[in-house]
């Protein structure tokens, strides 16, 4: 009988959960070491918006349009996975450009609708000043980001999986092999270590050497208190995108990414809550509760870091900016190349190596 494999992975936002989750039901030993809470520090300042939208390549699409499909898999195989396929509405692009995003994702399989604006005032009546004519993605969703990454690490403890409260310091190798961490309660040894610690992630890497290419730029998202619905799906409208939350908070940035800080985030954030307020109707109860400022971990050319680093054994790297829509994916074929060598075909343009020039 061969000897379950340990694994080690470092960071408990929702890829981080993800990975862990496939890893554990799929009978690996897994340990998950975290310094911060579950969500770690991007995800809790996430948007939470499932899509394979526009501004990508179509190499790109098919990935994502695989993460949305998993989504689906996932929530059946774990019950109570908070996901709502909600649908998007969206006049965020000049009208050429929303016409030739439409027609490209439609001949790529997307469903993409164009609508006018009574059409769009009947998706979203609460919504003002609609614009003449808008596209509706039935299909896309939201996941609440922190809730989907609990679930998840809960079930995976459920199932076996060790969560751990510390820092690692540091990657250990033997050899010319990544054989575990060091951390601020001492040596945990693996098999594998697997790195998704998000803007962390660097950091990490570079103990062993090992070059991340990762920007951090942040991002502003205004909460209101919960209040009664207003919103149906996502909004995606020119400079504020905002959604509705499960317990009934509407949330807003700029763009999906959260709006720049500036100078003085406490002001931007005022002037965002009241643009989200002067577009919606019968908001006069609405209260701005907080903000938050995220910073996201994007590699320099905008996707994704997937899979095992070139010339070191034993460890993988799983690091990105659109975490939320990428995670069951990422979980799923992620755990299938390190337990069984087997890379899917999906991730072959994301490997670290591509920054080696």
């Amino acid at each position: 009988m061969v000897a379950a494999k340990e694994v080690i992975v470092v960071g408990a936002g929702i890829i981080g959960a993800s990975i862990a989750w496939h890893l554990t039901r799929a009978g690996a030993r897994v340990t998950v070491i975290a310094d911060s809470a579950p969500g770690g520090i991007a995800t809790p300042n996430s948007f939470g918006w499932i899509n394979a939208s526009w501004g990508n390549p179509e190499i790109y699409f098919r990935l994502r349009t695989r993460a949305m499909a998993e989504w689906t898999r996932l929530a059946k195989d774990l019950p109570g996975l908070p996901l709502v396929w909600c649908g998007g509405l969206c006049w965020d692009l000049p009208a050429a450009e929303m016409d030739s995003y439409a027609a490209q994702h439609s001949s790529w399989g997307y469903g993409i609708e164009r609508v006018d604006r009574a059409t769009a005032a009947r998706i979203e009546p609460n919504v003002a000043d609609l614009p003449d004519f808008a596209l509706h993605v039935a299909e896309e969703g939201v996941a609440e980001p922190v809730a989907a990454t609990k679930a998840l690490l809960a079930d995976a403890g459920r199932h076996g999986t060790r969560i751990l409260s510390s820092t690692v310091t540091a990657l250990v190798q033997t050899d010319g092999k990544i054989t575990g961490v060091d951390t601020s309660h001492g040596l945990i040894a693996a098999d594998e270590v697997v790195i998704a610690a998000g803007v962390g992630s660097p950091d990490i890497a570079a103990t062993a050497g090992i070059k991340l290419p990762i920007e951090t730029p942040p991002g502003l998202i205004v909460h209101s208190r919960p209040y009664k619905k207003l919103l149906n799906g996502l909004v995606l409208a020119e400079r504020l995108h905002m959604r509705q939350t499960a317990e009934g908070r509407i949330i807003a940035g700029s763009d999906f990414g959260g709006a720049d800080p500036g100078m003085d985030a406490d002001v931007t954030a005022l002037d965002l809550f009241a643009a989200m307020k002067a577009m919606l109707r019968d908001s006069d109860g609405l209260e701005l509760d907080f903000h938050t400022v995220g910073f996201r971990p994007t590699p320099v050319d905008g996707f994704p870091i997937i899979g095992r680093a070139d010339g070191m054994d034993g460890l993988y790297i799983a690091v990105m900016h659109s975490g939320v829509t990428l995670a069951p994916a990422v979980g799923l074929f992620a755990t299938r190349e390190i337990l069984d060598g087997e890379r899917d075909p999906l991730l072959t343009p994301y490997g670290l190596s591509r920054f080696a020039q």
